[in-house]
């Protein structure tokens, strides 16, 4: 924001970091919240402590806010379930979306930092990675919680263990209890966390990284929520219509078990023998570009096909008490122009859900990227310059704090019809 714009909204800002902040137990913890927000709001170059503090004025304690974001012993928890409060009412989110994000360190003194591959580089670089769950629906989106991912190199009760990197965590302040745990874990105690807070959001989407790993879907189907989740071409599953048969009995050994008579197919395997045939186009929303929908925006456009599977794999058949393993959808989606489907999800949504209904599903997902775009581009998200655990974590709450509070300006700002009641 310009001086100007934030001069505006000033009122507004202290309503809204009097709320956030309430959970702070000291008067000079809620005024230097105050002050790193109205820091990552301003605009002008980098938003890590020291340039934030000469674009403050009389408010620019370099010190002050160093201290605050680094050594101030308050638990970003709070401020989270606060701010999953106030942003629920004003998103009314369809869906939990869950992703990670890279932050690319040029050196290697950071709390979790490692040559890791991260999607904001496109490729294993020097990195933290991030993993974030956000309340999202179509009109407006918020990141609620996060968790600092920590690499096998960092844990050193893993054979991977790197001893430089575990004789750092004491210097980065990585509490003696937090050791390496997958991504999909990580998502599983963030969705935990946020019901904790009272959230009740039936709808998790996720995207390949996530759904690939069966152990994050069960998870998902054992607290009750349906998905969405992308996954990649060569996962298999056997047809819906496949049953396992009992082979007869030959009177030596062990009796036979049932079993699927055939190998399970690859998802892309079994959109291909579906054919082109059944491949729809649909529309799921409008986008920002002119065009010829209601609201005079180009409307987005595709062209799916969904099937019922059963997907396969020894975690799914260790779930399951019966033969038959349970069947769900799989959706793809089949440009015209391509020789063959280039996208994959996995759906336990119900078998009378509509395509457009599982499609719109999956493309919330972009909700995310926007999210993240916004975050890095304007707010600093990616800007933090110490090198701590809680540092980490107490910056991209603030971020998350800011982005929400650009939010819910925006949708104050919105057309009646389209805001939300």
């Amino acid at each position: 924001m310009t001086p100007e714009e934030l001069a505006a909204v000033r009122s507004d800002l202290e309503d809204f970091a009097a709320d956030v902040f309430e959970p702070f137990a000291r008067a000079d913890q809620r005024r230097w919240g105050s002050v790193y927000l109205r820091g990552l709001l301003t605009g002008g170059g980098r938003k890590s402590v020291e340039p934030m503090a000469a674009r403050l004025g009389e408010d620019g304690n370099r010190q002050a806010l160093a201290h605050f974001i680094t050594t101030s012993p308050w638990d970003p928890a709070h401020v989270r379930a606060r701010l999953a409060w106030r942003m629920q009412d004003a998103v009314r989110p369809a869906a939990l979306i869950i992703d990670d994000t890279g932050f690319l360190k040029d050196g290697d003194a950071s709390a979790c930092v490692s040559r890791q591959y991260t999607g904001t580089a496109g490729k294993v670089t020097n990195c933290q990675a991030g993993v974030s769950l956000h309340l999202a629906s179509d009109h407006a989106s918020a990141a609620v919680d996060w968790r600092l991912f920590l690499p096998r190199t960092w844990d050193p009760a893993s054979p991977g263990a790197d001893p430089v990197k575990v004789a750092r965590r004491a210097a980065c302040g990585i509490p003696a209890d937090v050791g390496h745990v997958e991504k999909w874990q990580l998502a599983l105690d963030m969705v935990d966390e946020t019901r904790s807070w009272g959230l009740d959001v039936p709808l998790a989407v996720a995207d390949g990284g996530y759904g690939d790993a069966a152990a994050f879907r069960l998870g998902l189907e054992e607290r009750g929520l349906h998905y969405v989740v992308g996954i990649s071409s060569t996962m298999t599953a056997q047809p819906q219509d496949a049953r396992p048969h009992i082979p007869p009995y030959s009177g030596r050994g062990r009796r036979p078990v049932a079993a699927y008579p055939d190998p399970p197919r690859s998802v892309k395997e079994q959109v291909i023998r579906a054919g082109r045939y059944a491949v729809r186009p649909v529309a799921w929303r409008e986008g920002s570009r002119p065009g010829t929908g209601r609201s005079g925006l180009k409307r987005m456009y595709g062209r799916f096909t969904a099937l019922r599977v059963r997907p396969a794999g020894r975690e799914i058949r260790r779930a399951v008490t019966g033969p038959e393993l349970p069947a769900c959808w799989l959706l793809a989606e089949w440009p015209a122009s391509e020789p063959e489907p280039v996208q994959f999800w996995l759906s336990n949504l119900s078998a009378d859900t509509p395509l457009a209904t599982l499609v719109r599903s999956a493309k919330l997902r972009w909700r995310i990227e926007h999210d993240y775009r916004e975050m890095k581009q304007a707010l600093g998200l990616a800007h933090f310059e110490g090198r701590t655990w809680n540092g980490w974590h107490h910056h991209v709450t603030l971020v998350s704090a800011a982005h929400a509070f650009c939010t819910l300006q925006r949708l104050a700002r919105a057309p009646k019809e389209t805001a939300p009641a």
